[in-house]
């Protein structure tokens, strides 16, 4: 059976941006903080390299901010949360730098802001080029660290979630030294990243595939808008695994999509462009290659000679691959890079279970719609992981009570591979009924192998909404469906797997 242990406080699963974040805030109350990779890697955070998008500047404000996420959103942004995170994004990247987070500063001392696609102002702060996320999770991982209120287990990987028979969730199990642990707590934050790793091309650490959705949603959480997988459109094609990221901030700064014959495609996609919404452009991508004309990103003028100081992470993968960006366009392919779904969270990172919150990718709050605005992913990490960490630590443990295990197998390496490839090929880019048909006839058969295991459970989450949606919206597009309905958000709760009831 293992062991048991009680801790009295607040108890997080995960340690990218959002974990962390709510580790610093729930103070002054204990934090056990649980990862199953050291610190500062297997999370999504580290390898941002965009930076994050914050109204900073005098031409710039929050409300602008916020307009141009639900524009983004595609119609299924909740603007009360959208505005929320543009007014506490300031102060969030602020926050952030006087930890030591070393943003990039104009020569007057301020924030140095680059342009993105969808944004109608200059307004994301980076770190040297595109060293944004590991620099500032190097600076928030110093200061967890030498805070006495945080205890982090590293090597602890997620099992399962305990819960009473009224449905609070009250601890985890994980495996840790080799051996099951069942962890007690008042409260448990998941913040446990995305699902990259149900992809077989993913900008994200293979590890991250939705375990802590799945089984939010096997206890019984509401989940929200599975559908929605943001694909980023210049994934560097290299034959990697995770496929490294040129980042956005490269149009933003000139760069061209061509095709293998040199010609620049996006004005034909989209007035804006280079600039158009992520969905656009990777949809724009995926044509040009399946159509045999291959896509690259060309910043030989753009950025040159610059790369190696202006952009080191992308001239370093380039380079290992074989590609030179100083003097070769770049070949991109879209990928796996963002889960807009999760689990269901109010504006404190409470999700539908007692005892159960929710931060950064793992959940869903309503900010990101059908399509997630570049750049807000680090600022909705930093911004309710720390609401999620206040609300947190005010809970209480009820007196003692019978809890029961609520556990997912294994899906072994072969399984994993199998469900990757299906899930690349029939909830990619572009989707129609007979691939999802396909795709959930694909994870029955795993499911009869193997169990319910984490992935299965996740996978089949977006599948059958995807299913479901019959229209096109922000990521999610449909060849047989291919227009716009009314817009309406899609919530989930299982066992059902199906969406149970939509919301305007």
């Amino acid at each position: 059976m293992g062991d048991r242990i009680h801790h009295d406080g607040v108890l997080i699963v995960g340690a990218g941006l959002a974990g962390l974040s709510a580790a610093l805030s729930a103070a002054p109350r204990k934090v056990l903080l649980l990862t199953g990779a050291p610190l500062n890697q297997g999370c999504s955070s580290a390898w941002a390299q965009g930076g994050m998008a914050a109204a900073l500047s005098d031409g710039d404000t929050p409300e602008l901010h916020a307009a141009d996420t639900i524009a983004a959103g595609a119609g299924l942004v909740d603007p009360a949360m959208a505005a929320l995170l543009a007014r506490e994004g300031p102060a969030a990247v602020r926050r952030l730098a006087e930890l030591g987070a070393p943003f990039d500063r104009t020569v007057e001392g301020g924030f140095a802001q680059s342009l993105e696609a969808a944004h109608s102002r200059p307004r994301i702060a980076r770190v040297k080029g595109d060293q944004a996320g590991r620099e500032i999770m190097e600076a928030v991982v110093r200061t967890v660290l030498s805070s006495r209120h945080v205890e982090v287990r590293a090597g602890a990987r997620l099992k399962g979630l305990l819960q009473d028979a009224e449905g609070r969730v009250c601890g985890v199990v994980v495996v840790h030294n080799g051996r099951p642990l069942e962890i007690t707590a008042p409260a448990v934050v998941l913040a446990t990243g995305g699902i990259g790793g149900l992809y077989g091309v993913t900008t994200t650490p293979a590890e991250l595939q939705g375990e802590g959705l799945a089984l939010a949603a096997l206890a019984g959480a509401v989940i929200g808008d599975p559908e929605f997988v943001q694909f980023h459109p210049t994934a560097i094609d290299i034959g990697r695994d995770p496929a490294p990221l040129a980042t956005e901030a490269l149009r933003g700064e000139g760069a061209k999509l061509i095709n293998a014959s040199g010609e620049a495609f996006m004005a034909g996609y989209h007035p804006d462009a280079e600039l158009a919404p992520r969905d656009v452009v990777a949809r724009a991508i995926h044509a040009e290659i399946a159509a045999g004309r291959g896509a690259f990103l060309d910043a030989r003028e753009a950025v040159g000679a610059h790369f190696p100081e202006e952009f080191p992470a992308v001239f370093a993968a380039c380079l290992s691959g074989g590609v030179d960006p100083r003097i070769q366009p770049i070949p991109v392919a879209p990928a796996c890079h963002y889960h807009m779904g999760g689990i269901v969270t109010d504006a404190h990172g409470t999700a539908s279970l007692p005892g159960l919150f929710a931060a950064g990718e793992s959940a869903s709050t309503g900010v990101h719609g059908a399509n997630r605005l570049a750049s807000n992913s680090l600022l909705e990490a930093a911004v309710f992981g720390v609401r999620a960490g206040v609300a947190a630590a005010s809970e209480t443990m009820p007196g003692p009570r019978a809890l029961r295990r609520l556990m997912t197998p294994d899906l072994p390496q072969d399984a994993l591979q199998t469900l990757r490839a299906a899930m690349s090929r029939d909830a990619g880019v572009v989707r129609d009924a007979a691939g999802l048909d396909r795709l959930l006839g694909q994870i029955d058969q795993l499911e009869a192998a193997h169990g319910r295991a984490g992935p299965l459970v996740a996978a089949r989450l977006v599948a059958s909404a995807a299913l479901d949606r019959r229209e096109s919206r922000g990521g999610h597009f449909r060849t047989d469906y291919p227009l716009s309905l009314a817009p309406q958000r899609t919530f989930v709760t299982l066992p059902e797997g199906t969406p149970a009831s939509r919301a305007a």
